[in-house]
């Protein structure tokens, strides 16, 4: 089995019809369609489904699928690597983030990883779920998300639970005081990033769903900074983390909860079983020096 061998599954796996397929791969399509055959029978496995109108994944081939990807994005992210160490002469340590995280202390860690002259800082701008498949097939190195996933191969830290505060039009009435959830269920809600779940949207809504309130929810977008670019039109409200304070927008008042137990996990992912490395080391110094700060007051 060749690497192209799985780059032709996953392009065929997507397409589901060989037709498309071969033309994405510009091969014609018999050839395509023995290769696919032949992969088939070394695996000693049924991959697609045939039907008239395409093809269709078995349970076995999603599975394949799944596990493909990860080779070839390994194999991608090495190839990488290993470019950038040749220009260099650097080691390459690459960091996964949600957005909501940037406007804290990760800025600072990058910062002084960056001190290290032989380290190459790479930064993903990744889902949770993203960073998880990023971390086992080795694009990433370490991951800050929000969300709690349960993975045989990562392990999650988590590292402090961060206030929520309302992101309000500066001219609203609930501007001027610490709002309670039931009042903010009043106003529509522009929720972010958009897109299937699980993600900060689904955490947001959770809040207001778990204390038995409606909400309407007028606009999902990508991220926060167009999140509050709609909040300044005086489209709604948003619930950000309190770090996201720190990106001043003028028409948006930034306001405290009446309940400040409504927070958002910040969590640290980590491949399981890892030795850590030095610059692993060197970067969860920083990491803990950093949360350490924060919990105790010397923000950031």
């Amino acid at each position: 089995m060749e690497l192209r061998h799985l780059r032709y599954f996953c392009v065929v796996a997507e397409e589901l019809n060989l037709t498309r397929a071969a033309e994405r791969l510009f091969i014609a399509q018999p050839p395509l369609t023995r290769q696919v055959k032949q992969l088939e029978e070394e695996i000693g496995a049924v991959l697609f489904n045939r039907k008239p109108r395409g093809l269709e994944l078995t349970e076995a081939g999603q599975y394949f699928l799944d596990q493909a990807r990860q080779i070839l994005d390994k194999v991608d992210a090495t190839v990488a690597d290993t470019r950038r160490i040749s220009q260099h002469g650097k080691t390459v340590f690459a960091i996964g983030f949600v957005p909501s995280i940037f406007y804290g202390q990760l800025p600072l860690m990058v910062r002084r990883l960056r001190r290290n002259k032989n380290l190459e800082i790479v930064l993903h701008e990744l889902k949770t779920r993203e960073q998880i498949d990023a971390l086992k097939s080795g694009k990433i190195d370490l991951g800050f998300g929000r969300l709690r996933i349960d993975d045989p191969d990562v392990e999650q830290e988590l590292l402090f639970n961060e206030p929520m505060i309302a992101a309000l039009p500066a001219s609203h009435p609930l501007a001027k005081k610490m709002p309670s959830m039931k009042e903010l269920a009043d106003i529509p809600l522009i929720t972010f990033p958009s897109g299937p779940g699980p993600n900060f949207a689904d955490i947001t809504q959770g809040l207001f769903h778990r204390r038995g309130l409606r909400v309407n929810v007028i606009q999902q977008v990508n991220d926060v900074q167009t999140a509050l670019s709609l909040v300044a039109s005086d489209m709604g409200f948003t619930l950000v983390p309190e770090q996201v304070r720190r990106l001043g927008r003028e028409g948006v008042e930034y306001v405290p909860l009446d309940d400040d137990s409504i927070t958002s996990p910040v969590l640290a992912s980590r491949r399981k079983g890892e030795n850590p490395n030095a610059v692993m080391r060197l970067a969860n110094t920083i990491l803990h020096e950093l949360v350490e700060n924060r919990l105790t007051g010397r923000y950031p």
